[in-house]
């Protein structure tokens, strides 16, 4: 969650954004944040499901580690000289923050300022680190050759239908502006030169898929170079939605403090990372489509065989020493959530405060466990927010991108959007559905499965903040729960992780006389209230009657 201001700690960090993929896996290892594994790992079968673990089996997220693999296997047994890195690009908010060399809490005013102030790579001369080695030609059909080189692993073992490319930057180029494109799209293998390759073609979908529409309309194979292992700076800018006329390498650069080295690709008429550990350059048929998938999607769902692109490769490059690099996805929460999360909180917050300017709007988040972000949006109103801005907010909010925001629920500063508890509580009593609920029709059907689902959906805007004075909250209060908690740590007892609300606090309705009565309480002395209370007794009244609703008529 996207919050002003924040009240996280900081981060362990990297003194700012590494250069490299190495680089920054090395400040992972610094920080005690990556997991070694020399045993054989089946790159296959084993190798995504033990990683898969530390998101499904209830640990949280600061526990989440990268995992880094160095002897890898495929079902049939045979080694991979390569390495296998997944998780460090963001199994954990603080790991994604040592990738941006800076505490989480500067990560959102970070990204807002590399997307006004981008600064333009430089051309490296000489070969590049991504160049060491260079296959093409006949190497890339030999059996074992081409793809089949690359340690790619299976990410959902049971349902996919080939190994798949994950972590990806796949640059493409305007064939009318000449403006490069980088977006995360996920590649089958199908061959040891080609793979399948799915550019999402909905509304508001890939800056690639409107270059492949270009090439179609020319009759000209589009030039297509996946970068697999960059530095994190550039990497973040695949998931991010960025202008379809803005250059990310661009981004990148602001991101990381300097300009992105750049260099040729071999075979093909683009710039690529120039330190990056893999780089598969190709050609996309502008007209002949492929059977892709089945493949776990981000949504949660496996999706299903479509026709998608398909890519002769031309060429694959790498370091002599690469590692090969992975990301988990799937079910949410997930490496593939944390990176889209951590980026799009900021772009929200800012849209909302800066562009509709918002009075009252004081933290965005976007739900994370199964529902992958998108279509769970939850605003946070500071108490007294006129309903007019919360509601600007909410149809703000839900606007914004076409396929985010199908449910955006507004709250108010004392509940916690992450907890869903706190926020099902303020439903139940602070909403009244007759008047604080709105569906909104034609919405985009969104990033989901398409099994029963129509490309026209529609969004549930509810209204769950503070309407009025409430009565506190019937916890104890902060100083009794601090003493409670100390005690509790004392004797040893399990750990705890508090949620809130773990403590009381007032919300407006609570007088001078009952806070008297409550500090009496605590301090022995209830009888003098009671004295009090006797002596002010009436007749002809009904059970129930608020004492206040009586002293009215006096």
């Amino acid at each position: 969650m996207l919050d002003q201001p924040t009240a996280k700690g900081k981060a362990r960090t990297a003194k700012g954004p590494a250069a490299d993929f190495q680089t920054h896996l090395a400040a992972l290892e610094a920080a005690g944040l990556v997991v070694r594994v020399d045993r054989p790992i089946d790159k296959d079968s084993e190798l995504h499901p033990l990683v898969r673990w530390q998101f499904q089996g209830g640990l949280p997220e600061n526990d989440r580690r990268a995992f880094l693999f160095t002897n890898v296997v495929d079902s049939s047994g045979k080694k991979y000289d390569m390495p296998v890195v997944v998780g460090a690009l963001a199994a954990s908010p603080e790991i994604y923050a040592i990738g941006m060399g800076k505490p989480v809490e500067e990560i959102g005013n970070a990204w807002i300022n590399a997307v006004a102030n981008p600064i333009k790579p430089v051309k490296m001369t000489g070969t590049p680190p991504c160049q060491e080695v260079v296959i093409t030609g006949a190497d890339l059909k030999k059996p074992d050759g081409g793809l089949k080189l690359l340690p790619v692993p299976i990410s959902t073992p049971g349902f996919d239908a080939a190994p798949y490319l994950t972590a990806t930057l796949c640059v493409t180029k305007d064939p009318e502006s000449g403006i490069q494109n980088m977006g995360t799209y996920r590649g089958q293998l199908k061959a040891t030169d080609r793979l399948g390759v799915r550019m999402a073609s909905r509304i508001g979908g890939a800056g690639g898929y409107q270059h492949w529409l270009k090439h179609r309309k020319l009759k000209t194979p589009m030039p297509c170079a996946i970068v697999v292992g960059a530095a994190p700076a550039v990497v973040f800018t695949g998931p991010q939605k960025l202008a379809i006329d803005m250059d990310e390498m661009g981004v990148a650069g602001a991101l990381a403090g300097a300009p992105i080295r750049t260099a040729k690709c071999v075979t093909v008429d683009l710039d690529v990372p120039a330190d990056s550990e893999i780089v598969i350059e190709g050609l996309i048929d502008p007209e002949l489509l492929e059977p892709e998938g089945p493949f776990g999607e981000s949504h949660g769902y496996i999706a299903l065989e479509d026709y998608n692109m398909s890519m002769q490769v031309t060429a694959i490059t790498h370091r002599k020493k690469a590692m090969f690099v992975s990301i988990i996805s799937q079910v949410t929460p997930s490496e593939s959530s944390v990176i889209k999360k951590v980026a799009y909180e900021p772009m929200f917050f800012a849209h909302l405060r800066d562009q509709l300017s918002i009075k009252g709007i004081r933290g965005v988040s976007l739900h994370e466990p199964l529902s992958n972000v998108r279509p769970v949006i939850f605003l946070k109103f500071a108490h007294g927010t006129a309903k007019t801005e919360v509601w600007r907010g909410l149809y703000g909010a839900s606007t914004l991108r076409a396929d985010c925001g199908k449910i955006v629920i507004a709250v108010s500063e004392d509940i916690d959007p992450t907890n869903t508890d706190a926020v099902f509580w303020s439903i139940a009593y602070r909403a009244n559905p007759v008047e604080d609920v709105h569906v909104a029709p034609h919405r985009s059907g969104g990033h989901g499965p398409k099994a029963g689902r129509k490309s026209n959906d529609s969004s549930m805007l509810i209204d769950a903040t503070l309407k009025t004075a409430f009565p506190p909250l019937a916890l104890p209060t902060k100083p009794f729960m601090d003493r409670a908690r100390a005690i509790w740590d004392e004797l040893d007892l399990p750990r705890l992780s508090p949620q809130p609300p773990w403590h009381g606090y007032t919300l407006g309705d609570w007088t001078d006389t009952w806070e008297t009565y409550a500090q009496r309480a605590v301090k022995g002395q209830w009888e003098q209230s009671g004295k009090e209370t006797f002596g002010g007794r009436k007749g002809g009244l009904t059970p129930e009657t608020p004492v206040r609703d009586a002293k009215k008529h006096d």
